[in-house]
């Protein structure tokens, strides 16, 4: 609350009133209550956008993973500038409060002077640490509220009716154009969102605090215009730099009044600085995390855990800003309407980003706080009208330097970010559906991440699709390559098509809720298989979420994507299992329940060489033999069907064994020259297993079938193949596995002969 309202309980009280009576004259109160209209609807779109993805960047992360990197880079830029414009605002207002009311100081040199030392402590105290400037600001807000309210309790006493009889002068006009210059009050509640990385329980209080500040700020702005204007009439309030000041002289005792707005103007401008450099930092240390900007930036220090690079550039460039007081007479109103323009184009997004989530509906995005059905689409929709509207109103000098930020961010994204970026966000999925009413709504099951390479679902033919979960840097190269194998070699089915996808498990500290570590260990193996895709050539569709199931996320992403196969990765047997589990709590439930074919596999060597499969009369036996056909393409080698064999007088175990494979290939649709056959005999079928298949470098085994107690079993051969077996061990399971009866009719087929060539 401290952090959010020190913003808007801050500075702005202090330097306003005389810019807004200028405007307005006493309706300046309606501006800031048209202002705190249109704060409180984003706040209730950034409410819900902030509990469903806390991380930091606020707006900019929210508009960046919905509409994609063009308009991130619109809104990153735009937010960092209009922090970094509020941030010089509100420092030179501090020179101001320091210089003006003292006789024995004056020049405007010296006001810029001032400015930068304060500004200068601000970025050393955001540098050393978060919780050191919240701590801070909790101490500075208390201090100013303290004077704010007596300033109102005394002054409604000293009111002139007179002084409000021209309540509107410059009539309606005149007020909206004043809610574009005063609306830089209220970034506060955005400041809450842009930190909500880390912000503890951010479900509660994310929403509590943003709507509480918006609304009891409102309040007091109102009243605080209404006494500034009635007790000093609005023509003379607004030529003075310090308007405050002249106010508190007549109404709290004069010089001893004028001391204490002095010190809580300073202690404001302060605390409403150094929460915009907060934010501002976060912002383009996300645009760095997302490839908008250098990933130079998204570095924390070592034993401070602050973005201090970003930190430093945020407090660099809005130190230019302050110098810049020194040549324009008018830059205190410009740097408060151009932070305004800026955060009304960054709200209008919002709401729209908001459409764009609710629209497509990822899977992972669940927000804790969701906004009332009765309050949806209203609020959105009334957003961004409420938005153009002010904008429509501001000085045409504002317009101009404002959307010049825009094309910066328009350019920005052309000429460096464009081939940087991973994701492309959510918007053209949303359009879809919006004209597909029929469409698939988990397109992007990284909705809450956006994604890349968006597959061709509109087309005529159906593509060929392999889904393969990403998580180890190590092994996941081997993986594409051999989910890419699997895909080319069914290419007469539909086009190959990989879909990636990497799922963080939601894993929240109970002290701060930080995922950006994660987020960045997502992003980095998703280049890496888009960088993968590109060499083997072959399409490729991300995904990305974080979640605290990721085994019912890849699930999801098979089923919406209609996946024929899914090949993932594998640490192999773990003994001591206590718990039911038989391959971890990740890939039970896609081996139990993915309608496709699946794969796990575990890598002990670089090459996949020459595949092997063990093939019997069970029902996997031929998507066993079709795996290894598949992988032996990856270093152009020829698979080996091989099945063991006990001695019996009754048959001939040789004539046995080349039946069953004869019928495995026949069921895998094999041709004879994509495999070669082996047969053993022995009466010790485990070990003459691992002897056989020691000579290979990758061994395909398919797993068991189900308990009596409907529960995945291993069974002993995958078990004791994935424990000896020198090379790679893939464990398959087709799609059999959901057919209860599927070995009864396979054991009956083999025993008839039939499908036997």
């Amino acid at each position: 609350m401290t952090l959010g309202g020190g913003t808007m309980i801050g500075a702005g009280i202090f330097i306003l009133p005389g810019l807004a009576a200028e405007g307005a004259g006493p309706a300046s109160s309606i501006s800031f209550g048209i202002a705190g209209l249109v704060a409180l609807l984003a706040a209730l779109s950034l409410a819900e956008l902030a509990t469903g993805m806390p991380i930091a960047g606020g707006s900019y992360h929210y508009v960046n993973r919905a509409l994609g990197g063009l308009f991130g880079s619109i809104v990153g830029w735009g937010m960092w500038t209009g922090l970094m414009f509020a941030s010089a605002f509100y420092m030179i207002g501090f020179g101001q409060y320091i210089v003006v009311p003292l006789p024995f100081l004056d020049g405007r040199a010296l006001i810029v002077l001032i400015g930068l030392v304060g500004l200068a402590a601000i970025t050393g105290l955001n540098y050393y640490g978060t919780d050191e400037s919240s701590g801070a600001q909790n101490l500075m807000i208390g201090a100013e509220l303290v004077v704010v309210l007596a300033y109102v309790a005394v002054g409604v006493f000293f009111i002139e009716p007179g002084n409000l009889a021209a309540f509107a002068p410059t009539g309606p006009t005149g007020i909206v154009a004043t809610t574009g210059t005063v609306f830089v009050t209220y970034l506060g509640f955005e400041i809450i969102a842009t930190v909500a990385g880390e912000i503890e329980d951010p479900g509660r209080l994310i929403p509590l605090t943003m709507v509480l500040s918006v609304v009891a700020v409102t309040l007091l702005y109102v009243v605080i215009m209404l006494v500034s204007t009635g007790v000093v009439p609005y023509q003379q309030l607004g030529g003075s730099l310090v308007p405050v000041s002249d106010v508190a002289a007549i109404t709290m005792g004069g010089a001893v009044g004028v001391a204490a707005v002095t010190v809580a103007a300073a202690v404001a401008a302060i605390s409403s600085s150094n929460s915009s450099i907060l934010a501002a930092s976060r912002v383009i240390y996300a645009m760095g995390r997302d490839g908008l900007m250098s990933d130079r930036l998204n570095v924390t220090h070592d034993r401070f855990a602050t973005p201090h690079r970003a930190i430093i550039a945020t407090g660099g460039v809005t130190g230019l800003l302050v110098l810049a007081g020194l040549q324009v007479a008018e830059i205190v109103a410009l740097l408060a309407q151009v932070a305004s323009f800026s955060f009304l184009v960054t709200y209008a997004l919002v709401h729209v980003a908001l459409v764009v989530f609710r629209r497509v509906d990822p899977e992972p995005y669940d927000p804790e706080f969701e906004m009332p059905g009765v309050l949806y689409p209203a609020v959105p929709v009334l957003g961004v009208l409420m938005a153009g509207v002010v904008i429509s109103q501001m000085q045409p000098e504002v317009i101009v330097v404002g959307v010049g930020i825009v094309a910066l961010g328009v350019v920005w994204y052309g000429g460096y970010a464009r081939s940087r970026t991973v994701e492309d966000g959510l918007l053209g999925e949303a359009v879809r559906i919006a004209f597909e009413p029929g469409g698939i709504a988990f397109e992007t099951v990284g909705g809450l991440f956006g994604r890349a390479e968006p597959s061709d679902a509109t087309a005529d033919a159906q593509p060929y699709r392999v889904v393969v979960p990403v998580a180890n840097p190590t092994t996941q190269r081997r993986l594409l390559r051999l989910a890419a194998a699997t895909a080319r070699a069914h290419a007469d089915d539909g086009e190959p098509e990989l879909v990636a996808v990497h799922v963080t498990e939601a894993r929240r500290s109970p002290d701060q809720n930080v995922e950006s570590d994660r987020l960045n260990e997502q992003r980095d193996l998703l280049t890496v298989a888009r960088g993968v895709a590109a060499e083997i050539g072959i399409d490729l569709d991300t995904r990305s979420a974080i979640a605290d199931d990721p085994g019912e996320v890849i699930l999801e992403v098979i089923r919406e994507t209609d996946a024929e196969q899914a090949v993932l990765g594998w640490q192999g047997v773990v003994d001591g299992d206590d718990d039911g589990e038989v391959f971890g709590s990740t890939l039970d439930p896609v081996i139990e329940r993915a309608p496709c074919d699946v794969a796990l596999v575990e890598f002990e060597q670089e090459a996949i060489g020459k595949p092997v499969a063990l093939v019997d009369a069970g029902p996997h036996a031929a998507t066993v033999a079709q795996r290894a056909v598949d992988f032996a393409t990856v270093d152009g080698e020829t698979a080996t069907l091989l099945t063991v064999q006990r001695s019996t007088d009754d048959v001939d175990p040789v004539k046995e064994g080349r039946r069953i494979i004869g019928w495995t290939a026949n069921r895998a649709d094999l041709d004879p020259e994509e495999y070669e056959t082996e047969v053993v005999i022995s009466d010790d079928v485990s070990s003459a297993i691992i002897d056989a298949v020691t000579g290979y470098d990758t061994v395909c085994v398919g797993l068991s079938e189900r308990s009596d107690a409907e529960r995945l079993e291993f069974g002993s051969t995958a078990r004791r193949v994935s424990r000896d077996a020198p090379g790679n061990v893939a464990v398959v399971r087709g799609r059999e596995l959901l057919e209860p009866d599927s070995r009864d009719r396979a054991l009956a087929d083999v025993a008839a002969g039939e499908d036997v060539p």
